[in-house]
């Protein structure tokens, strides 16, 4: 199979082209630099609106991962429109693109996040579940709106809702562990919002596993079933480090070091469960959050 993808040097990209390419699949790198000659790439530039749709031609897949970092920069006016632009305007660009060729790819992967649900406290939220109000949940639903020129094409297009991401190489955990390893780590806030997360290596097979299931398409949330609240991953993750956890970070202190990022990204509450993936017979490696850091952090 000869897949495209884009964002293939991110965290979940390398990954997912480590993978594939042991499955002795063909992976294309879409990249907004020159493309190299010696290396399997297209060029575009989803800011000037600029691809050609004739290097997309012979596809069979395409992986739409790349986007703006959330948690790159303090939110200002300008940053949050340049993370909404880096996620709709691309994500519209390559569908419109995808749904002119001739020979258009069988399936699409468009990543998205459980921001769609915004703070919901302890409701249980699936694919199924309405948005919530907010800057993510807006910037998700313009996401995924974005992909509809794939679907009308007859592409299949999964919308990817991603949660919290744990490996050590990136991410939300790769962040977190200099300061629990110095004993400094604590809950945020009350620790009751609930923390809705998957393993790396889950990830990449959760995203193999709705490349082949023919019947898969939409939102599928990328998340195990046993979401925890921010007390308990701190417990456990000091548990597995043994170090202790004995120093919150109180609200106002998040907030007045992140501004309008603390409410979305460290003090909402998202419990989400992947319905649709265990719906279609995924099985997930590390279900158990424990066993997943202990596994994830060699312990």
């Amino acid at each position: 199979m000869r897949v495209l993808i884009s964002g293939a040097t991110g965290l979940v990209g390398a990954a997912l082209t480590r993978r594939l390419e042991e499955e002795g699949h063909s992976v294309v790198a879409l990249v907004r630099r020159e493309p190299q000659q010696d290396k399997e790439e297209i060029g575009w530039d989803p800011r000037a609106g600029v691809i050609d749709a004739n290097d997309l031609e012979g596809l069979e897949a395409v992986v739409h991962l790349s986007g703006e970092n959330i948690a790159g920069r303090r939110w200002s006016a300008a940053q949050k429109e340049e993370i909404r632009a880096s996620r709709v305007d691309s994500t519209r660009l390559l569908c419109e693109t995808l749904a002119q060729l001739k020979r258009p790819p069988a399936v699409l992967l468009c990543a998205s996040a459980i921001g769609y649900y915004g703070d919901r406290q302890d409701e249980i939220l699936r694919e199924d579940s309405g948005a919530g109000v907010g800057f993510l949940a807006q910037t998700s639903m313009a996401w995924e709106e974005a992909t509809q020129a794939a679907t009308k094409r007859g592409i299949r297009v999964v919308n990817l809702r991603f949660g919290i991401l744990l490996s050590k190489y990136g991410g939300a955990l790769a962040k977190m562990l200099l300061p629990f390893k110095m004993g400094v780590g604590g809950k945020i806030g009350s620790g009751r919002q609930y923390m809705s997360w998957i393993s790396l290596d889950d990830t990449v097979e959760a995203m193999r596993h709705t490349l082949a299931v023919d019947q898969m398409e939409g939102p599928v949330n990328i998340v195990t079933q046993n979401p925890v609240t921010n007390a308990e991953f701190t417990k456990i993750l000091g548990r597995v480090l043994r170090r202790p956890t004995l120093f919150p970070l109180p609200i106002f202190a998040a907030r007045l070091a992140l501004g309008e990022m603390a409410d979305a990204l460290l003090l909402a509450s998202t419990r989400v469960e992947p319905a649709r993936l265990l719906e279609a017979g995924f099985e997930f490696r590390h279900a158990d959050l424990e066993t997943a850091l202990r596994y994830l952090l060699d312990k």
